[in-house]
Formats: structure tokens, sequence, C-alpha cells
């Protein structure tokens, strides 16, 4: 396999996540593999990545999940920032897997969307 500068935001429990790694893994691609729940990423490391996948912060939100309901991130006045934040500090909110190579990142949803940066 090859290194490269792929980054993959990864949750190993998510069918979504390991077949995203798998197609790359298959494409020859060694990623950078960061399992984004034990080592989550900071507000400005999200930011970064939003702007590579062209999407808002509401965009990236998981709202099936309980903190998102408890911290009342439905709440349409809440900022950029504030989302942001909330995801920094639970990153179970964060959608997945998140695919970044250089100034470019795509979501795993589906797997298949990951053949754009390979």
């Amino acid at each position: 396999m090859s290194k490269s500068a792929l980054t993959i935001w990864h949750n190993p429990r998510c069918s979504k996540s390991r077949q995203t790694l798998q197609i790359i893994e298959d494409s020859g691609v060694e990623p950078t593999v960061v399992k984004y729940l034990e080592t989550p990423p900071n507000a400005e490391e999200l930011k970064a990545a939003l702007a590579k996948l062209g999407i808002s912060a509401r965009d990236l939100l998981r709202k099936g999940e309980d903190e998102y309901k408890a911290l009342n991130l439905a709440n349409a006045d809440l900022s950029e920032d504030a989302l942001i934040e909330a995801m920094a500090a639970h990153p179970k909110l964060i959608e997945r897997p998140i695919v970044i190579k250089g100034d470019r990142a795509v979501l795993g949803r589906p797997p298949e969307n990951v053949n754009e940066l390979l």
C-alpha cells in the first residue's frame, strides 16, 4: 500500500464508515485513520472540514442523537459557531465518515462518494 495524504474521521461501529474505509483500502491507499469519537476534532478542525465539504454546520449534525434533542440544536437561532462548539464537545453529533484530502473533503454517505478523492 502507498501512503497518501488521505484522512478519514472514522467510527468503527458505523457500517457506512467501515464501507468507506474498505473502498479506500481496496484502492491501495493507506489513509490516516482518526477515530474521532476517541480523538474529537476541535472547533477549528471542524470549521476547516466544513469549508472543505462545502456544507454548513447544521448539515453535518446527526439529528437523531440524544444530545441533539437535549441541547435543543434544532433551534434555528443557534449560530454556526454554537453548532460547531456542540459538535466539538459531543463528537457523536458529527455525521460520518468524513474523508479529507488536501483542500477537499467528502462525506461517505454513500460510501462511494470517497471515489471523488481517490
